[in-house]
Parts: C-alpha cells; structure tokens; sequence
C-alpha cells in the first residue's frame, strides 16, 4: 500500500527561503567513522563557531523581501540553506577555487562538507546554483554581512576601533588588453552571431541575413601585426589605414543588424517568448556599443578626446584607469577603496575591513572617502586618528573626517602632533600598502572574475568578508608590546 508523503519546513522559516539545513549533519554513518575525522581543523572550527551566529543569516531574509517586494514567496523550489550558502562562500575566497573545483573538493572532503553542514548522505549543491545566487543576492548581503561582523566583533571581542588606514586600488575586469581593431573585429562577430540567433527564433532564415566578416576583419588584423614593424611613421599610417578598414567593416555590419532589430520590432507577434525578446534586448545592446566603438576610431584618428571610452563588450561597465604606475600605465576595470578600521597603530595593526566602495575608471580618492565616513557614520564609530597617502586632498579630507572625530595624517602635507606621532602614523599608513597587497595575493582582490559594476563590488565585497572572517577567528587584534630587555645589573 502506498502512502503519501509531505515535506513539511520548520515553521520559523519560509517554504521558499531556507536559512538552516532540515538535514542535522550527524547522521547515522557518522557514528561509523573514527572521532578524528569528526574533528574539524583548527582554523575551520574557529570559523565554525564565528559563523555559527544566527544573527548572521538576518541578511538574507531582508534581501529576499527586496528581491520579491517586500513579501516572502510561499510557492517555488526551495533554495539551498543559507547558513551553507555563507560557508561555501567563505570557502570559494578562502583558498582561491572556482565554482566547479569549489563543489567537487567539499564533495570529497568530509572536513569540508562538515564544515559548510552538509551531511555525508546529501548531495552538495550544483556549481550553477550557487554562480546564480550569488549575482541575484547582489553586493548589498555581503555589505550587511560585513557590518554585522562589526557589530559582532565590538559586542563579543572586545574590538574598539580606533584608527584608520584607507588606499585605493584598482580591481581589473576580467577581460584582455583592449584596442580599437580587436573592438571592431568583437563587435562584427557578436553583431552577426546574434542577429543570426534572433533571425533563427523568428523563423526567417531566408529573409534576413547578417553576414559574418571575421575573417575579412581578422585578415587586416594579421597584416597591422606585421605592419608594426616598418619604421615609426609608416607604422603608424598603416595602423590608421587598416584600422579605419575595420571600422568600415563594423559599420556595414551594424546596418544589417538594425534591419534585422526594426523587423523584430515590427513583427512584435513574434518576440513575445522570453527568449525572443531576450535575442532582441541582447541585439540592441550590442548594436549601440558597437556605434560607440565605430565614434571612438573615428574621434581618435581626429585628435579629439574619447569620453567614456568602451573597452569591452563582455565588460561594458569597465573603464580606463591611469594610476601613474611606470611598470603597468593604463589598467582596465574599477577602482576600489579599502579602508581597515583597527585597534591601535603600532606595527603589525590588523583590523576590520569596512565594505569596499568601488567605482568604474579613473576615480578620485576623495571621491570614494566620502561614501567611506558615510559608512563608518552608519555604524557608529568615532575614531582617534588617520592616514592616507598623497593622493588623498588635505583640505576635503579633513572635513569629510571631522564627522566621525579623526585627525587625518595625509603624506606631503603639513600634519600636527609631535615628531614621534608623526613617523608612528607613517609606518602606520605604509602598512596598509601590504594589507592591499596582501589581499590581492591571498584573497584574488586585484582582478574580478564577475563582469560589471555590480559584478566587481560583490567580488570586492566577498574578499573583504573572507578576510574579516580570518581575522575574528584568529583573534589578532590583541596589543603586541615589545618586552624589554632587562639592564645587566653592573658588577661591584
């Protein structure tokens, strides 16, 4: 006799929104296996016992209510637990894996799975699933998760902030170094694979044709590489010559995807399905960046300046950024602030990371300053003191920072205090240039594998929770005094 079954989730929770696991992570083969694999490390369990917290998991909540309008869905499938989804997470920026490589060593290690509390009998999440979730939730979770771990950190650890050390760096999109004919030969080839796409769930194969010229396009490629070789001034002549050819290819083009775009248009009938209007969103969008490319060659060869220059198709967002580096002048993507707020500024301070402001090209310091005391303002920090470098303006500095009580030290400009106050802060500040580098090396900070703004700042905002994490659980945030060496006692 068959009986039905239902599935019934704690009451506490929403059907649709899972924070905790219905699954306990013991089950009955764990009591099969020897008690030291039950054991986590020792830096996974303290992580364990930090994020252990249910206070942590309030963001999520709040974000699912934005996500669906204030109202929490009652209907769908259910999500992965969100208490897992954050352990994953802190995993993934941890140790530097990708989504694919992430799922498969939690799947095959029994620390791991314990770790992120997913039982022995359960299957781990898919990779897609949690690519997805992570772009959905959106940089805004993480901001909160990052000022919850501030909350925490003051109410639990004892932490008082005290100073602070703030420096931009540039977050470098996840594309290859740009130029003008590389551009035009994207530009032809995704104009035509998409308009080929829509013109295919249209059903107008022999109607509408958008020709394919990569190869013509790829063809004056190959010959402006070996133009380079000729001297300066026929170099350059040969690099405008073929590069306003492709250019011309780009343009031929472009009118026949606005054909096949006005008669989509046209014919709405036809592109009511999601995905058709999808193909025709996609279309437009290329068609006009593909304008600006086309503007940008021509503006170039005529001297003018390139205003909001496009660097990639699959990274629109992403802009020029000239930091004044001799080794690396031009880089390519976001800049982003890191500001640590610490206890003390003696050498080896580490402290917490405030949630990453970021914005696309060449930014201003104070620029990004500002959003930074609005944050340390929303959670009530009052500070003693400060450091930047000299990029920072003295002036602006120290009015944005008059709110939260911080005298700012700021390299090249005249700073008060004492000799002695003044090359404590100067170490200070240089610290936090190993702290960027620092970041980048162990956290993957310096180059986002997510695409576009919103992409960057979750990035960002990931490697600064990661990091925090690390710091809780290792509890360095604890005033290292030098011992003293005792003076030998002088013979009678």
């Amino acid at each position: 006799m068959l009986r039905s079954v239902v599935f019934s989730f704690p009451p506490h929770e929403d059907a649709v929104l899972r924070l905790q696991a219905a699954t306990p992570v013991d089950t009955l083969w764990d009591h099969f296996l020897p008690a030291e694999v039950k054991l986590l490390p020792v830096e996974l369990a303290a992580i364990d016992t930090l994020l252990s917290d249910p206070t942590l998991l309030t963001p999520f909540q709040t974000r699912w209510q934005v996500i669906h309008s204030g109202a929490l869905p009652r209907e769908g499938r259910p999500t992965i637990p969100m208490a897992t989804y954050l352990r994953i997470m802190v995993i993934k920026n941890k140790y530097g894996w990708g989504y694919e490589t992430l799922l498969r060593e939690i799947s095959d290690s029994l620390h791991l799975r314990r770790f992120c509390l997913i039982p022995i009998v359960d299957a781990v999440p898919h990779e897609s699933t949690v690519r997805k979730l992570t772009r959905r939730l959106g940089p805004a979770v993480v901001q909160d998760l990052i000022r919850g771990l501030f909350a925490k950190a003051i109410r639990e650890r004892r932490f008082r902030p005290r100073a602070l050390r703030a420096d931009s760096t540039v977050a470098e999109s996840d594309i290859r170094f740009p130029t003008d004919s590389g551009l035009c030969a994207d530009g032809v080839r995704l104009l035509a694979k998409r308009a080929r796409k829509l013109v295919r769930l249209m059903r107008k194969q022999g109607e509408l044709t958008v020709r394919d010229r990569s190869r013509s396009v790829g063809r004056y490629l190959r010959e402006l590489t070996r133009s380079l070789r000729k001297r300066t001034g026929e170099a350059k002549a040969a690099v405008q010559r073929l590069t306003e050819k492709a250019s011309a290819l780009l343009e031929k083009t472009i009118r026949e995807a606005k054909r096949v775009v006005s008669a989509a248009q046209a014919t709405a009938a036809h592109v009511r399905r999601v995905s058709r209007r999808k193909a025709l969103t996609v279309l437009e969008n290329t068609v006009v960046l593909a304008e600006k490319v086309v503007a940008q060659v021509a503006e170039r060869f005529q001297g003018k300046k390139i205003e909001n220059r496009i660097v990639s198709f699959a990274d629109p967002e992403a802009r020029p950024v000239r930091r004044g580096k001799l080794a690396r002048p031009n880089e390519f993507g976001y800049v982003v602030q890191m500001a640590e707020v610490t206890q003390h500024t003696q050498k080896g301070a580490r402290g917490l990371l405030l949630p990453p402001k970021l914005r696309a090209g060449s930014t201003g310091e104070n620029a990004l300053l500002s959003d930074t005391v609005r944050e340390l303002k929303s959670l009530g920090i009052v500070l003693r003191e400060s450091a930047f470098d000299a990029g920072f303006h003295p002036e602006q500095t120290r009015s944005d920072l008059k709110d939260v009580g911080a005298d700012a030290y700021i390299v090249g400009s005249t700073n008060a205090g004492s000799r002695r106050t003044r090359r404590r802060l100067a170490c200070y500040r240089v610290g936090n240039e190993g702290r960027i580098s620092h970041l980048k090396r162990e956290y993957g900070a310096g180059r986002s594998r997510l695409r576009g703004t919103a992409g960057a700042e979750i990035w960002e905002c990931w490697v600064a929770f990661t990091y925090n994490v690390d710091s809780l659980a290792r509890n360095r945030f604890k005033v290292e005094r030098p011992k003293k060496k005792k003076r030998a006692q002088r013979s009678a």
